[in-house]
């Protein structure tokens, strides 16, 4: 019998075989190329529906399930099924065989329980299973055991991984219907509009099993009828509905959802619908300008070097753009180049002023609403934010896993040519602590309207303590900067600004990816 690893490895190899066979299809039949996106990545029970009349099949066979009009069917798992959720510390990602069968073998002779996780033409490597309640003390012996034995680095972290065991069947039910099916099932609607649970897609609709055994809700459909629930998600028509910019948006879409064909194959799908790839919501997303933007440009791609790029985009640059390595850990990308970043009224030649001399924004007052749309185009251009002694011992301790006491200083160690922290050091009464780059925002949240901890806006910033002049004491910290997101690639309301200057949407696409050319693939 093979060993649990073993066939893991298998599978995984399997599954990296299916992404480059899909990565090869990318532009096979481009005039119809379809995309698969997780609409529901896991969940024990997924409904399926429409308005009109619809019929539910057997993905396998192509075997008529059930017909209705106006409805839904539920599909679940069958009782035949065992869902395990645990704690797994993820130690690495690799590309390499030789070192994941070393890895696995060392593991699986000291003992440890390992799994191995298909992701992005290689594996995520993880070990060690803990029940889903148990504590972070419990967690942490194990991960600095891991740690010192050579198991796992510093930067591992813990991963909830759901696992399904037993047979893997589905469950398809519907008034006074039922019937067990041993594969994936999709939906087929009369007027070409699916529900999934609830929501209305274009295309049809699938639920499979993903990596981890549970359910995923699938609407597969063209890769431009994708696009029109992007594009007015990535930049709301209201109030950007300049036809250059979602013109750009549109290519800057389309060029990363090719490129990211077969991306999450182990899942069943290519993308997610989420800021983890891109925002899609859907039929009932759509607007007219978005769509006329996508038409507009139909088949267009962004390349360099006669390859896709990763056009990769964010709100607000606050003023300059960043280079890729100023944010991520990767090697210099040739067309991610920090440009400067047009805003209301200032030309593109112009570099605009430092954010955090202009009038800022109250981070704290920041509601869900407004956080949906950039009224005046900058709303995050400039912002601001303080923290008490309490709220930032309680931020940094929730970032780094432990109590942290007091936090005596907070330095920004190092800045890129652009300004944007590169390092930043937290002195507290109980250590030292360290964060990098585009994770600096993670930990140094800032508290929103709701008392919740958010993320904090941009790298692009300046930070300070807020002393008392009676006692001299540091009573807390001061922020003040500028920008939303991760700062490379394409500025959204940057290229608003240059829509409403009269710049063409190639030539918002060419300042901001350096060096690129625009192809029509279909």
């Amino acid at each position: 019998m093979l060993k649990k690893t073993a066939v893991l490895f298998i599978i995984s190899l399997l599954a990296l075989t299916t992404l480059f066979i899909s990565t090869e299809r990318s532009f096979a039949d481009t005039d119809t190329q379809m995309i698969r996106i997780g609409v529901v990545p896991s969940a024990e029970s997924i409904s399926l529906g429409s308005y009109e009349d619809f019929t539910i099949i057997d993905k396998e066979t192509g075997e008529a399930l059930y017909s209705g009009t106006g409805g839904e069917v539920y599909v679940e798992l069958s009782s035949t099924s065992s869902i395990e959720t645990n704690y797994r510390l993820q130690t690495a990602w690799t590309t390499s065989v030789p070192y994941m069968q070393d890895w696995l073998s060392r593991a699986e002779n000291a003992g440890y329980e390992t799994y191995v996780e298909p992701y992005n033409d290689g594996w995520r490597l993880l070990i060690g299973k803990f029940p889903a309640n148990a504590g972070w003390s419990e967690r942490e012996a194990f991960r600095q055991q891991m740690i010192a034995e050579g198991f796992a680095g510093s930067d591992s972290y813990w991963r909830v991984i759901t696992v399904t065991s037993g047979e893997t069947e589905l469950r398809v039910v519907a008034d006074d219907f039922e019937v067990i099916v041993p594969n994936a099932v999709q939906i087929h609607s009369e007027n070409g509009l699916v529900m999934i649970n609830g929501k209305q897609y274009r295309g049809f609709g699938e639920v499979g099993f993903n990596s981890g055994g549970t359910l995923a809700g699938i609407n597969e459909l063209p890769m431009e009828e994708y696009l029109y629930g992007v594009v007015p998600l990535e930049l709301p028509p209201n109030p950007y509905g300049e036809l250059e910019a979602q013109k750009a948006q549109a290519v800057a879409a389309r060029t990363y959802a090719y490129a990211g064909l077969g991306k999450r194959n182990a899942d069943g799908y290519d993308l997610l619908p989420t800021t983890s790839d891109q925002v899609y919501g859907g039929y009932e997303a759509e607007h007219p300008i978005s769509t006329q933007a996508v038409q507009e440009t139909t088949g267009v791609v962004a390349t360099y070097n006669g390859e896709l790029i990763s056009a990769v985009y964010h709100s607000t640059s606050g003023g300059f753009t960043a280079n890729n390595e100023d944010v991520w850990d990767s090697a210099p990308v040739p067309y991610l180049r920090g440009v400067p970043s047009a805003r209301r009224g200032i030309p593109r030649a112009s570099v605009p002023n430092n954010p955090v001399e202009q009038d800022p924004l109250s981070l704290r007052s920041i509601t869900m609403e407004d956080g949906q749309t950039e009224a005046d185009w900058s709303r995050y251009y400039s912002w601001e934010f303080e923290w008490t002694k309490e709220e930032i011992s309680d931020v940094v301790s929730t970032y780094f896993n432990q109590d942290v006491g007091e936090v005596l200083e907070i330095n920004v160690l190092e800045r890129s040519k652009a300004g944007r922290a590169l390092e930043i050091e937290f002195v507290t009464e109980n250590g030292v602590f360290y964060e990098y780059k585009d994770r600096i925002r993670w930990a140094l949240k800032y508290i929103n309207s709701s008392g919740n901890q958010a993320v904090l806006l941009s790298t692009f910033f300046f930070i300070e303590p807020i002393i008392d002049e009676e006692t001299s004491e540091v009573n807390g910290y001061q922020v003040k900067g500028g920008g939303w997101g991760h700062g490379v690639g394409m500025s959204q309301v940057g290229a608003v600004a240059l829509s409403v200057q009269g710049y063409s949407y190639d030539q918002i696409l060419k300042h901001y990816y350096t060096g690129i050319e625009l192809e029509e693939r279909y």
